[in-house]
């Protein structure tokens, strides 16, 4: 469905003039009748063969395959690369010290029978979250359902204290980054983010590989960058993160959590609720782990520790651009990212296929001497999934010339069948 709709709306703005005339229609009809569905099954196997995160060989290998696609369909195309801090970890130790020695695993099992378990034991990034702070920390544990700041409005009426503890917060409810940026502005000396089954597990239905949903061990990657405050690289607020670029050094970095966080998976997770403590926790806080849910703050001493490789590594955007034949100053700008946290087939390669297919449809149009009226940019982005890196140094280095040129931009980050989510400019609502 999602599919169908960023075909439209692509339709809608890219081919089209005022109101649709019979040639504008006959138009559209040509367009429909060269897409076909298979590319899109060949482009999204060959680019998930591998973990693809940013700064690995297997984001370079997409980024110049991306790119050979376009070529061929005989767009403008050049990959820029931006240069941005990207941590991976070093050390992640989680474990109970408190009212019995317990060591949280931390591994996500891999599926013997999926297809890229070989390459999943070999390349792909242990859970964390980028852009944690680091340390060793020891308190007791407080569970503060969601980690939002009504959430500590509850333990605060019932006289619980985040400070010098260290939180476990369930996702779900907002940016995960924020979660942590409440827990240290509340005093907290750590935060633990877990997967309740009652979201995305065992509670809603077959777990992978059974079904669809997250298995036991299954752990939610993220970044925790304070992305409210500033996406793109910590490093260079406002420019592009050139080679060259100054920047800042890591302890100014204002967007950079204070505190360690690790996520975890549910299995990691109930054996620290089995031994909290304290009141009964709300009815809407409770989960679906077999356990009393409860605040905690007292009998349950936990020990994190979380250390990073803090790198620069390069970021490959691809930029495809068909030059307009009335208005070539006027850019309609059509963007996804390439990069992904693991495997990515959903995430955001099934996004990123359907645009693939619209630029293939469009040269074929090109080739019988159909051209856009204004220049369409067709943008394959990296390092989207730490926190924008690649749109946003773009964006940044190529400032002046967006806000002379840019009238457009339209991004679909993944395609699943269900209910459609439409976000944009209310400019653009009709065409939704």
């Amino acid at each position: 469905m999602r599919t169908l709709i960023a075909l439209t709306v692509f339709v809608s703005v890219f081919l089209s003039a005022a109101a649709p005339s019979n040639q504008q229609l006959a138009l559209e009809k040509r367009y429909e009748a060269l897409l076909k569905a298979e590319n899109l099954n060949a482009w999204m196997r060959q680019m998930t063969l591998r973990p693809h995160n940013v700064g690995s060989p297997k984001a370079k290998e997409n980024a110049e395959y991306i790119a050979g696609l376009f070529r061929k369909w005989g767009y403008d195309t050049k990959i820029e690369v931006f240069h941005v801090l990207f941590p991976t970890p070093k050390a992640r130790e989680l474990s109970m010290l408190r009212p019995f020695p317990f060591k949280a695993a931390l591994k996500e099992k891999i599926i013997a029978t999926d297809s890229v378990a070989e390459a999943l034991e070999r390349e792909a990034l242990p859970p964390y979250n980028a852009y944690s702070g680091e340390g060793e920390v020891v308190g007791t544990l407080v569970y503060v359902n969601q980690g939002l700041p009504r959430d500590y409005e509850v333990l605060t009426r019932r006289g619980i204290s985040v400070k010098g503890k260290i939180v476990i917060a369930r996702y779900g409810g907002s940016w995960r980054g924020i979660k942590v940026k409440v827990a240290a502005e509340q005093g907290a000396i750590g935060c633990i983010i877990y997967n309740d089954p009652l979201a995305d597990g065992y509670a809603r239905g077959a777990a992978y590989p059974a079904g669809a949903y997250k298995h036991g061990t299954a752990v939610q990657r993220g970044s925790v960058v304070d992305l409210p405050m500033r996406p793109g690289d910590p490093l260079t607020p406002g420019y592009g993160a050139t080679k060259d670029a100054k920047r800042l050094k890591r302890e100014d970095a204002e967007t950079l959590m204070k505190i360690p966080v690790l996520p975890i998976s549910s299995v990691d997770a109930e054996p620290f609720f089995k031994v909290l403590d304290g009141p009964v926790a709300p009815t809407d806080w409770r989960g679906a782990l077999p356990v009393t849910y409860r605040l905690g703050g007292g009998r349950a001493l936990v020990r994190l520790k979380a250390e990073f490789d803090w790198k620069l590594v390069p970021t490959y955007n691809v930029i495809a651009k068909m030059k307009g034949a009335v208005s070539p100053d006027q850019w309609v700008i059509r963007g996804n990212h390439h990069d992904a946290w693991v495997i990515g087939a959903r995430d955001p390669i099934s996004g990123l296929v359907p645009l693939l297919e619209q630029a293939r449809a469009l040269g074929e149009l090109a080739k019988t001497g159909w051209r856009p009226r204004r220049t369409l940019v067709f943008c394959a982005w990296d390092g989207e999934e730490p926190g924008l890196l690649g749109s946003v140094e773009w964006c940044e280095h190529h400032a002046a010339e967006l806000q002379q040129k840019a009238v457009a931009y339209i991004n679909t980050d993944s395609n699943a069948r269900g209910f459609l989510s439409i976000g944009g400019s209310h400019s653009l609502e009709s065409l939704a």
